[in-house]
């Protein structure tokens, strides 16, 4: 027998859709009557919401086990997420672990924990459909961007990535509970939210697509702004463009990731679309949006990736000009196709054309931040800044924004963009004339 917590912590890893899950799972101990702690130090239960994306984060959950076992508190410690979804039993007779649960089944804690506090091993690695969603508490507290998740699952098997086996297959929430949700956030005190999935657009519940959701979201009273990702290019539909130009809530901001300029290399990357449909899906969205944002991700150093084909990832990087992007070395993940494949990549080659393809990215993003200077758009204050009466907020194109106001969190302010930094851009209230 253990003693039953009365505080937790969550650390999250990973991507977005963590956050969210992570969000999720306090809420579940908070309705079960634990305390939030400040940190893991001195919380009695701790949840570590791990990702499985890349190796190094599974060795990063590995190793604050052992930190936080090797503390005088000897705390709880149940890991949930990707890593606990593919490893399952395997974490138990690796780590001293109390519980292990899967993404899809969190909505279980409550109960693990009091198996594990009866001695027993917890471990929940069921993949229901969506069923966790209805098992979750209502929504009551909510930051002024907030999380949303719609889709989860991925059907695309692209041969590096994990996904399809750690969240299972494409599954769409129901449209009301999703516009319910939403509801319940902005009555929390979201002004902005981002919807959620490992192929967002490819959400669908009957006749209806992601842009019919968003039109719907975009009539939700004190919903000032939405986003969505992360994108898939097949699922890009021309509905989905279209809101783009039509719904003034839905900000010119676009996550779509490529991983490659190369064709040799998407094919083998089983990514179902090529470098001209790529490019032509990005015409079409800025023809329909001329001033919106790209954002994408990039892998380097993928089996077989010779010089040249790389540089072709970079010419197209050259040619669309991101406002943002997330690049990233290789990593070969146990089970899926491409760990297996001939012709890995030396550590030393991938490193230096990560540093390259990095340059060619950053140099985009300060050109793109330096052409916003001088325009004038709203900022959603997030939290304050270091500075006495500075204030961070974002852009509608999602820069980091700081200025000096008496605005409050949650507050949009007009401002005028006046400096532009490599990472964030200085703006200025606009003050209005008095009447």
């Amino acid at each position: 027998m253990k003693p039953a917590p009365k505080t937790f912590h969550v650390k999250s890893f990973g991507c977005q859709m963590n956050v969210y899950d992570g969000d999720r799972m306090a809420e579940l101990m908070t309705a079960d009557g634990l305390v939030p702690a400040v940190d893991a130090a001195s919380a009695d239960l701790v949840v570590l919401n791990t990702c499985h994306i890349r190796e190094r984060a599974t060795d990063k959950v590995y190793s604050d086990i052992g930190r936080l076992r090797k503390g005088g508190k000897d705390p709880m410690i149940a890991v949930a997420g990707c890593v606990a979804q593919a490893e399952g039993a395997e974490i138990v007779a690796r780590a001293k672990v109390d519980i292990v649960v899967g993404p899809q089944a969190y909505h279980n804690l409550p109960g693990l924990v009091a198996r594990a506090v009866a001695g027993e091993t917890a471990l929940d690695t069921d993949m229901p459909v969506l069923s966790k969603f209805g098992a979750l508490p209502a929504r009551r507290r909510a930051t002024p961007s907030a999380f949303l998740t719609v889709q989860e699952g991925c059907d695309k098997f692209c041969t590096y990535c994990v996904v399809p086996y750690t969240r299972g297959a494409e599954v769409s929430r129901p449209f009301a509970a999703i516009v319910d949700e939403a509801r319940a956030l902005v009555d929390a005190g979201a002004r902005e939210i981002t919807l959620l999935g490992q192929n967002v657009n490819a959400w669908t519940d009957g006749d209806y697509g992601l842009h019919d959701l968003i039109r719907a979201l975009d009539r939700v009273s004190g919903l000032a702004r939405i986003r969505y990702t992360t994108s898939h290019p097949n699922d890009m539909t021309q509905g989905l463009i279209d809101a783009h130009r039509d719904v003034e809530s839905l900000m010119p901001f676009l996550h779509l990731p490529v991983q490659s300029g190369n064709d040799r290399v998407l094919r083998a990357m089983n990514r179902s679309h090529s470098r001209d449909s790529y490019l032509r899906i990005l015409d079409r969205v800025r023809a329909a949006r001329p001033d919106i944002a790209l954002s994408g991700d990039f892998i380097v150093g993928f089996p077989g990736e010779t010089d040249a084909e790389f540089q072709d990832t970079v010419r197209l990087c050259d040619q669309v000009g991101y406002a943002q992007a997330y690049s990233f070395k290789y990593s070969p993940r146990p089970g899926t196709p491409a760990a297996d494949m001939a012709a890995q990549i030396p550590a030393d080659v991938m490193d230096d054309r990560l540093q390259r393809l990095q340059a060619a990215l950053n140099r985009d993003q300060q050109a793109f931040n330096a052409g916003t200077v001088g325009r004038r758009c709203q900022v959603l204050i997030e939290r304050r800044g270091k500075l006495p009466g500075q204030m961070l907020g974002k852009s509608p194109w999602l820069q980091s924004v700081h200025l000096l106001t008496a605005a409050a969190i949650g507050d949009l302010v007009e401002v005028d963009l006046v400096r532009a930094d490599p990472n964030s851009l200085s703006g200025v209230e606009r003050v209005m004339a008095a009447a």
